[in-house]
Protein backbone atom coordinates (compact mmCIF):
# COMPACT_ATOMS: atom_id res chain seq x y z
CA UNK A 1 0.00 0.00 0.00
CA UNK A 2 1.34 3.40 -0.99
CA UNK A 3 1.85 5.72 1.99
CA UNK A 4 0.99 9.41 1.38
CA UNK A 5 4.08 11.60 1.34
CA UNK A 6 2.72 14.10 3.86
CA UNK A 7 2.02 11.26 6.32
CA UNK A 8 5.52 9.90 5.86
CA UNK A 9 7.02 13.37 6.36
CA UNK A 10 5.16 14.10 9.61
CA UNK A 11 5.25 10.60 11.11
CA UNK A 12 8.45 11.17 13.18
CA UNK A 13 6.99 14.29 14.78
CA UNK A 14 3.67 12.58 15.51
CA UNK A 15 5.45 9.63 17.10
CA UNK A 16 7.61 11.99 19.20
CA UNK A 17 4.53 13.83 20.49
CA UNK A 18 2.85 10.55 21.41
CA UNK A 19 5.93 9.34 23.29
CA UNK A 20 6.25 12.63 25.19
CA UNK A 21 2.56 12.59 26.18
CA UNK A 22 2.79 9.00 27.43
CA UNK A 23 5.98 9.86 29.31
CA UNK A 24 4.34 12.88 30.94
CA UNK A 25 1.24 10.88 31.90
CA UNK A 26 3.29 8.07 33.44
CA UNK A 27 5.29 10.50 35.59
CA UNK A 28 2.12 12.29 36.71
CA UNK A 29 0.12 9.11 37.21
CA UNK A 30 2.71 7.38 39.38
CA UNK A 31 3.95 10.59 41.08
CA UNK A 32 7.57 9.82 40.21
CA UNK A 33 9.94 12.36 41.80
CA UNK A 34 12.15 14.33 39.44
CA UNK A 35 15.39 13.08 41.01
CA UNK A 36 14.45 9.58 39.82
CA UNK A 37 12.72 10.15 36.48
CA UNK A 38 11.87 13.71 35.40
CA UNK A 39 8.94 14.49 33.14
CA UNK A 40 9.27 16.21 29.75
CA UNK A 41 7.74 19.35 31.27
CA UNK A 42 10.41 19.45 34.00
CA UNK A 43 13.14 18.88 31.42
CA UNK A 44 11.78 21.70 29.27
CA UNK A 45 11.92 23.94 32.32
CA UNK A 46 15.66 23.36 32.57
CA UNK A 47 16.14 24.82 29.09
CA UNK A 48 14.42 27.98 30.29
CA UNK A 49 16.32 28.16 33.56
CA UNK A 50 19.75 27.06 32.31
CA UNK A 51 19.53 28.01 28.64
CA UNK A 52 22.82 29.92 28.69
CA UNK A 53 24.99 27.23 30.31
CA UNK A 54 23.37 24.52 28.16
CA UNK A 55 24.06 26.45 24.97
CA UNK A 56 27.65 27.16 25.98
CA UNK A 57 28.25 23.50 26.87
CA UNK A 58 26.54 22.33 23.68
CA UNK A 59 28.67 24.61 21.50
CA UNK A 60 31.85 23.32 23.13
CA UNK A 61 30.79 19.70 22.62
CA UNK A 62 29.71 20.40 19.04
CA UNK A 63 32.95 21.86 17.74
CA UNK A 64 35.10 19.33 19.61
CA UNK A 65 33.01 16.61 17.99
CA UNK A 66 33.37 18.21 14.57
CA UNK A 67 37.15 18.30 14.92
CA UNK A 68 37.28 14.61 15.78
CA UNK A 69 34.72 13.79 13.11
CA UNK A 70 36.61 15.73 10.45
CA UNK A 71 39.76 13.83 11.34
CA UNK A 72 37.84 10.55 11.10
CA UNK A 73 36.66 11.44 7.59
CA UNK A 74 40.21 12.13 6.37
CA UNK A 75 41.71 9.00 7.93
CA UNK A 76 38.67 6.83 7.20
CA UNK A 77 38.58 7.70 3.50
CA UNK A 78 42.33 7.18 3.10
CA UNK A 79 42.31 3.82 4.89
CA UNK A 80 39.13 2.75 3.11
CA UNK A 81 40.64 3.57 -0.27
CA UNK A 82 43.79 1.64 0.60
CA UNK A 83 41.96 -1.40 1.93
CA UNK A 84 39.35 -1.46 -0.84
CA UNK A 85 41.87 -1.13 -3.66
CA UNK A 86 44.47 -3.64 -2.49
CA UNK A 87 43.86 -7.26 -1.55
CA UNK A 88 47.14 -7.30 0.38
CA UNK A 89 46.14 -4.24 2.41
CA UNK A 90 42.72 -5.76 3.06
CA UNK A 91 44.25 -9.00 4.34
CA UNK A 92 46.84 -7.22 6.49
CA UNK A 93 44.88 -4.29 7.92
CA UNK A 94 41.26 -5.34 8.19
CA UNK A 95 41.66 -7.89 11.02
CA UNK A 96 43.73 -5.41 13.03
CA UNK A 97 41.11 -2.71 12.59
CA UNK A 98 38.33 -5.05 13.67
CA UNK A 99 40.29 -5.94 16.79
CA UNK A 100 40.94 -2.27 17.58
CA UNK A 101 37.30 -1.36 17.02
CA UNK A 102 36.28 -4.02 19.54
CA UNK A 103 38.30 -2.34 22.30
CA UNK A 104 35.89 -0.39 24.60
CA UNK A 105 36.64 3.28 24.08
CA UNK A 106 35.84 3.96 27.74
CA UNK A 107 39.00 2.00 28.54
CA UNK A 108 41.02 4.17 26.15
CA UNK A 109 39.99 7.54 27.62
CA UNK A 110 42.14 7.23 30.80
CA UNK A 111 45.15 6.46 28.62
CA UNK A 112 44.45 9.55 26.50
CA UNK A 113 44.23 11.61 29.69
CA UNK A 114 47.70 10.44 30.71
CA UNK A 115 49.08 11.32 27.29
CA UNK A 116 47.25 14.60 26.60
CA UNK A 117 45.88 15.74 29.97
CA UNK A 118 42.37 16.90 30.84
CA UNK A 119 40.74 19.10 28.24
CA UNK A 120 40.21 19.07 24.48
CA UNK A 121 42.65 16.35 23.46
CA UNK A 122 40.83 13.31 24.86
CA UNK A 123 37.48 14.54 23.51
CA UNK A 124 38.74 15.07 19.96
CA UNK A 125 40.64 11.79 19.87
CA UNK A 126 37.82 9.75 21.38
CA UNK A 127 35.37 11.16 18.83
CA UNK A 128 37.87 10.24 16.10
CA UNK A 129 38.63 6.74 17.39
CA UNK A 130 34.99 5.79 17.75
CA UNK A 131 33.81 7.14 14.39
CA UNK A 132 36.47 6.45 11.74
CA UNK A 133 35.84 2.69 11.53
CA UNK A 134 32.39 2.86 9.82
CA UNK A 135 33.77 5.28 7.24
CA UNK A 136 36.73 3.05 6.48
CA UNK A 137 34.61 -0.09 6.18
CA UNK A 138 32.02 1.49 3.89
CA UNK A 139 34.56 3.08 1.55
CA UNK A 140 36.45 -0.22 1.37
CA UNK A 141 33.22 -2.12 0.71
CA UNK A 142 32.21 0.24 -2.08
CA UNK A 143 35.55 -0.20 -3.83
CA UNK A 144 35.97 -3.93 -3.17
CA UNK A 145 32.52 -4.79 -4.56
CA UNK A 146 33.15 -3.18 -7.93
CA UNK A 147 31.93 -5.71 -10.50
CA UNK A 148 34.87 -7.62 -12.04
CA UNK A 149 33.12 -7.63 -15.42
CA UNK A 150 32.87 -3.83 -15.39
CA UNK A 151 36.51 -3.50 -14.45
CA UNK A 152 37.52 -5.92 -17.20
CA UNK A 153 35.59 -3.92 -19.81
CA UNK A 154 37.18 -0.67 -18.67
CA UNK A 155 40.65 -2.21 -18.74
CA UNK A 156 40.04 -3.45 -22.28
CA UNK A 157 39.05 0.09 -23.24
CA UNK A 158 42.41 1.31 -21.98
CA UNK A 159 41.62 2.41 -18.45
CA UNK A 160 44.34 1.89 -15.87
CA UNK A 161 43.69 0.48 -12.41
CA UNK A 162 43.94 3.97 -10.92
CA UNK A 163 41.41 5.34 -13.43
CA UNK A 164 38.96 2.56 -12.58
CA UNK A 165 39.23 3.24 -8.86
CA UNK A 166 39.03 7.04 -9.03
CA UNK A 167 36.55 7.55 -11.87
CA UNK A 168 34.28 4.56 -11.26
CA UNK A 169 35.03 3.06 -7.85
CA UNK A 170 34.88 6.26 -5.79
CA UNK A 171 31.64 7.60 -7.33
CA UNK A 172 30.10 4.15 -6.85
CA UNK A 173 31.17 4.28 -3.19
CA UNK A 174 29.40 7.58 -2.48
CA UNK A 175 26.14 6.02 -1.18
CA UNK A 176 28.25 3.85 1.13
CA UNK A 177 30.20 6.93 2.19
CA UNK A 178 27.13 8.98 3.09
CA UNK A 179 25.63 6.01 4.90
CA UNK A 180 28.78 5.76 6.99
CA UNK A 181 28.74 9.50 7.75
CA UNK A 182 25.23 9.24 9.20
CA UNK A 183 26.41 6.47 11.50
CA UNK A 184 29.79 7.97 12.32
CA UNK A 185 28.48 11.40 13.35
CA UNK A 186 26.25 9.89 16.03
CA UNK A 187 29.17 7.81 17.29
CA UNK A 188 31.38 10.90 17.32
CA UNK A 189 29.00 12.66 19.71
CA UNK A 190 29.01 9.57 21.92
CA UNK A 191 32.80 9.63 22.00
CA UNK A 192 33.01 13.31 22.88
CA UNK A 193 30.46 13.07 25.68
CA UNK A 194 32.18 9.96 27.04
CA UNK A 195 35.49 11.80 27.20
CA UNK A 196 33.89 14.87 28.76
CA UNK A 197 32.22 12.77 31.46
CA UNK A 198 35.45 10.92 32.21
CA UNK A 199 38.12 13.58 31.82
CA UNK A 200 36.54 16.84 30.76
CA UNK A 201 36.30 20.24 32.36
CA UNK A 202 33.50 21.59 30.15
CA UNK A 203 30.92 20.52 27.58
CA UNK A 204 27.63 18.64 27.77
CA UNK A 205 29.24 15.52 29.18
CA UNK A 206 30.82 17.46 32.03
CA UNK A 207 27.52 19.25 32.69
CA UNK A 208 25.64 15.93 32.80
CA UNK A 209 28.23 14.39 35.10
CA UNK A 210 28.00 17.35 37.47
CA UNK A 211 24.18 17.39 37.40
CA UNK A 212 24.01 13.65 38.02
CA UNK A 213 26.35 13.83 41.01
CA UNK A 214 24.03 16.50 42.48
CA UNK A 215 20.90 14.41 41.73
CA UNK A 216 19.62 17.10 39.37
CA UNK A 217 18.27 14.64 36.84
CA UNK A 218 16.09 17.14 34.93
CA UNK A 219 19.26 19.04 33.99
CA UNK A 220 21.07 15.81 33.13
CA UNK A 221 18.16 14.79 30.88
CA UNK A 222 18.25 18.24 29.28
CA UNK A 223 21.86 17.49 28.37
CA UNK A 224 20.79 14.18 26.84
CA UNK A 225 18.11 15.94 24.80
CA UNK A 226 20.66 18.50 23.59
CA UNK A 227 23.06 15.80 22.43
CA UNK A 228 20.26 13.93 20.69
CA UNK A 229 19.10 17.09 18.94
CA UNK A 230 22.60 17.93 17.66
CA UNK A 231 23.18 14.39 16.42
CA UNK A 232 19.78 14.30 14.71
CA UNK A 233 20.42 17.67 13.04
CA UNK A 234 23.75 16.48 11.62
CA UNK A 235 22.15 13.20 10.51
CA UNK A 236 19.46 15.11 8.61
CA UNK A 237 22.09 17.39 7.09
CA UNK A 238 24.01 14.44 5.65
CA UNK A 239 20.75 12.86 4.48
CA UNK A 240 19.87 16.04 2.58
CA UNK A 241 23.33 16.27 1.00
CA UNK A 242 23.15 12.58 0.08
CA UNK A 243 19.80 12.98 -1.70
CA UNK A 244 21.09 15.94 -3.72
CA UNK A 245 24.42 14.36 -4.70
CA UNK A 246 23.57 10.66 -5.09
CA UNK A 247 19.98 10.79 -6.29
CA UNK A 248 20.79 8.16 -8.90
CA UNK A 249 21.24 5.62 -6.09
CA UNK A 250 17.82 6.32 -4.52
CA UNK A 251 15.43 5.99 -7.42
CA UNK A 252 13.43 3.37 -5.53
CA UNK A 253 12.60 5.89 -2.80
CA UNK A 254 11.04 8.40 -5.18
CA UNK A 255 7.22 8.67 -5.26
Amino acid sequence: MKIPRHLERWSPLVLLVIVLLLWQLIVWGFSIPDFIFPSPWQIAGQFVEFGGPLFEAAWKTFWVTMLGFGLSIVVGVMLGFLIGSSRLAYTALYPLMVAFNAVPKAAVVPILVVWFGIGLGPGILTAFLISFFPITVNIATGLATLEPELEDVLRVLGARRWDVLVKVGLPRSMPYFYGSLKIAITLAFVGTVLAEMTAGDSGIGYLMQTAGSQQRLPLAFAGLVTIGAMAMAMYELFSAVEKHTTGWAHRGSQH
